[in-house]
This record gives C-alpha cells, structure tokens and sequence, in this order.
C-alpha cells in the first residue's frame, strides 16, 4: 500500500476541490439587467412626484372617467372624512371646463344627508399627463351644508369652487359652503 505523507495530500486534496468548483461554475456571461438612468422628462418626473404624494382615484379614457377606487370606498372614505354622523349615498367625479380652450378640472364630490339636511363635499383632483386622476392630501375640502334646501349646487368661476346655491329660492333656505386646508380622505396604512 501506498501511503502519501500527509503534508502532501491535503494541497492535493485543495487542489482536486478547487477544480471540481471550477468545472461546476457557469461560464457564459452574464450582466445584470440594464435600467435606463433617469431621464429629465419633466412629465415623468411631475407624473411620479403626483404618485408619490398622492392616490390614483380614477383615469379618463375617451372623455369617460374610468374609477380604480371603487365608489362604495369612496363613499365611506367621504363619511369618514365628514366625521359628524354625515351619510354619503352617491360619489361622482365631475369634469368643471369653463371654455373649450380651459384645462379640465376634474373634482372627486360626495352627496349624503346629515340629520335629514343635505351635505356635500368636493375635493379637486390632480391630472397626469396619461389622463390619470390623482387625490392629493393637501387638497382643499370644499364642504356645502344645507339650511332648508333639498339639494345645493356647487359655483364655478374659472374652473374653480367660489361659492355655493340653493335648487330652489324659497325664503330662509340657503347653502354654506366652508373649505378646509387639506384632507385625510384615505387612511394611512
């Protein structure tokens, strides 16, 4: 028999281990997956600043507003965010474009009853450049509470909420419109 002196056999040993790793690598090459640098677009940029700030409520396709909220959420993030026994029964979006040559405005609004007395809220949306809809938390809460009035009406002025009135004129009934800095329509997780 043989025998190696046993200094020798364990170079040997490393030796055969090593090529055997060797033999078991791959050898194609292969990168890691290319990412385009950030460019300076400044609607991608502006679109990712929105969604980083803000949650996408809906989009428009062919000038109709497609929800990705559904409307029972919408309506419950609404009686949330009125916090006074306020029921909200029917949530819309509603595009404001005072001329053809305006920018849309699109509004998020929530119509409910409060102790039998009509109540509504609107909040403006912002829009991305692929017709996407955007709620923002630092939006301003335009809130209507009837006096009398069956239903109250929002008034526009350059594509803006200036003021509120009431579906009929019969004496002592009016609409108070109220806004609010900013919001916390949708919860924090």
């Amino acid at each position: 028999m043989i025998r190696f002196p046993r200094f020798l056999l364990i170079p040997l040993m490393g030796g055969a281990l090593a090529l055997g790793g060797l033999s078991a690598c791959e050898t194609t090459k292969r990168g890691f997956p290319e990412m385009s640098s950030p460019n300076n677009d400044p609607e991608g940029l502006s679109r990712r600043q929105l969604e980083a700030t803000s949650k996408q409520v809906a989009v428009v396709v062919d000038e109709k507003v497609r929800y990705l909220v559904p409307k029972d959420e919408l309506a419950a993030a609404f009686t949330r965010q009125f916090a006074d026994g306020t029921s909200i029964n029917k949530t819309i979006i509603r595009k404001v474009q005072e001329t053809p040559k305006d920018k849309a405005i699109y509004y998020l609004v929530g119509l409910g009853l409060r102790d039998g007395m009509f109540r509504s809220m609107a909040l403006p949306l912002k829009s991305s450049t692929d017709k996407s809809l955007y709620l923002s938390s630092n939006a301003p809460r335009y809130i209507i509470t009837s006096v009398g009035c069956t239903f109250c009406f929002f008034n526009f002025e350059r594509n803006e909420i200036v003021g509120s009135s009431c579906e009929e004129n019969s004496g002592g009934s009016r609409c108070d419109l109220t806004v609010e800095e900013n919001n916390s329509f949708f919860a924090r997780r």
